[in-house]
């Protein structure tokens, strides 16, 4: 990539690129690795979060999605094994979604990736340039009403 033409490009642009390069990385590794998707994975980290037993309804929220769009997440899901439809045993109409043994052990080894902390760049691996960067992404989280 001709990152030349992009020195003078606005700091908003840059992160939407770096955003999605980054999520197009992510997805593959996902893909190749675990077989599961960067949706699948909101999933199973928030069930994972939570102690793995929540409403449809309540995961759609928390995963900022469509339950509608949460149907065919959680059915891939559930045909890989990774996740549990329940009855609520409060009210019949209700679906709750557990993790199994196979979805945390999914999850397990997501985190292990993820906790890993390699530096991705050259910037990041210079503490202080690092911890500017950590300011300003934790800032723009905190300012676009991140969790």
């Amino acid at each position: 990539m001709d990152t030349d033409r992009l020195h003078n490009a606005p700091l908003g642009s840059l992160l939407a690129l770096a955003a999605r390069l980054a999520q197009q990385q992510w997805g593959g590794y996902l893909a190749t690795h675990h077989n599961l998707t960067p949706a699948g994975v909101a999933v199973l980290t928030t069930l994972g979060m939570h102690g793995g037993d929540l409403t449809h309804s309540q995961v759609a929220q928390a995963c900022f999605f469509k339950p509608a769009t949460l149907t065919g997440i959680v059915d891939t899901l559930a045909k890989s094994g990774h996740v549990a439809r329940r009855p609520d045993p409060d009210d019949r109409r209700t679906i709750r979604l557990a993790l199994t043994d196979s979805g945390r052990q999914a999850l397990a080894a997501i985190r292990a990736v993820r906790e890993f902390n390699a530096p991705m760049t050259s910037v990041d691996t210079d503490p202080a340039k690092a911890a500017i960067i950590r300011e300003f992404l934790l800032e723009l989280i905190s300012t676009h009403g991140g969790p």
